[in-house]
């Protein structure tokens, strides 16, 4: 019909409703492959921030997750490495290959927090640091002629280290995940939680819940962005065993005949990766077997968005970042 739209049936394939019955292969299926190759040459990016006072075995930790010195001590800072006055930001990268797979892995690490006789609104470098990143990518993204492919330096993910009083939160702890819990996804963490027996840390992992409950707090996975009822069964899942109670090392000890990573005790070694012991493996697997990627996602859809929706919007939605660039609109 003239002024309309033609589309080619193909013959033989049928047109209802939903989709199309095909006679034969086509090979759509093989996008996922195509893409997996991509991704593979490419590479991509991962940035964890750690939080927390010291002495909570932070880059332990770390270093345990990821089977390398990928925090602090691969950047020349010695145990007589001095607590600093003020909260200092410090980021370090290292390129992880596993199975073909590249990875730049950038560790955010922010010694100082908590530390202080006033630690009164000690969170705002960390507050600056993580909208810092969100602005450099909106700048980037924004050019006429912007890159291929934009660094991705925005914080993907913010470990925060509770302390295993066995009490309840400190005032601090409440106070940075309310503020920061807005900005970025945050997994609260119980740290050394071998020092309080299996009672104790579960009694203190419940109250912990509850406390953030009370406060409002959301934290990662945030349950208005499960996308469907599986999603929600998963996330469920992982919800009622957070904040996950570890323990970090990077000593190997021999336990029954095989070397293991743990922690030695008076009564024993502590074995990290035995759920028996310490819940570093349910960690471990959710946050990087599980949902590295889709930390990716909410920081690209929800946090780096809210970032850049009110960014232009305060600006009446031109483009204000860079004084060499030019005023632009959507076509």
């Amino acid at each position: 019909a003239c002024g309309g739209v033609g589309v080619d049936r193909v013959p033989g394939l049928g047109h209802s409703g939903g989709g199309s019955t095909l006679l034969g292969y086509i090979g759509i299926d093989t996008i996922i492959e195509q893409m997996r190759k991509k991704t593979m040459k490419a590479g991509f990016d991962f940035n964890i921030m750690i939080v927390g006072h010291s002495g909570l075995g932070k880059s332990t930790l770390v270093n345990t997750l990821f089977k390398s010195q990928v925090s602090r001590w691969s950047s020349g800072w010695g145990s007589e490495h001095k607590i600093p006055k003020t909260v200092e930001i410090k980021a370090v990268s290292h390129v992880i290959e596993e199975g073909g797979v590249k990875m730049k892995l950038t560790v955010i690490d922010t010694p100082g927090f908590g530390d202080q006789i006033n630690n009164e609104n000690c969170w705002d470098p960390i507050s600056k640091y993580i909208n810092e990143q969100y602005e450099k990518f909106l700048k980037e993204e924004v050019n006429i002629a912007r890159k291929k492919r934009i660094p991705d330096t925005r914080v993907h993910c913010c470990l925060y280290f509770i302390s295993p009083t066995g009490h309840s939160l400190r005032q601090l702890d409440i106070e940075f995940m309310k503020h920061l819990s807005r900005v970025v996804n945050i997994i609260p963490v119980i740290a050394k939680s071998d020092t309080m027996t299996p009672d104790e840390k579960n009694e203190f992992k419940h109250r912990v819940r509850k406390e953030l409950e009370t406060h409002g707090i959301e934290y990662y996975p945030q349950n208005e962005f499960d996308d469907d009822m599986e999603d929600k069964n998963e996330n469920d899942k992982i919800r009622e065993a957070m904040p996950f109670a570890v323990v970090g090392s990077d000593k190997e000890f021999q336990v029954n005949g095989k070397r293991v990573l743990g922690r030695k005790t008076a009564w024993g070694v502590v074995e990290v990766e035995n759920p028996n012991h310490c819940e570093f493996a349910l960690l471990r697997d959710f946050l990087i077997r599980s949902h590295l990627q889709d930390l990716k996602e909410v920081t690209h859809n929800i946090h780096y968005e809210t970032y850049r929706a009110r960014r232009l919007n305060d600006n009446g939605g031109l483009h204000p970042i860079s004084h060499h660039c030019m005023l632009w609109r959507t076509l």
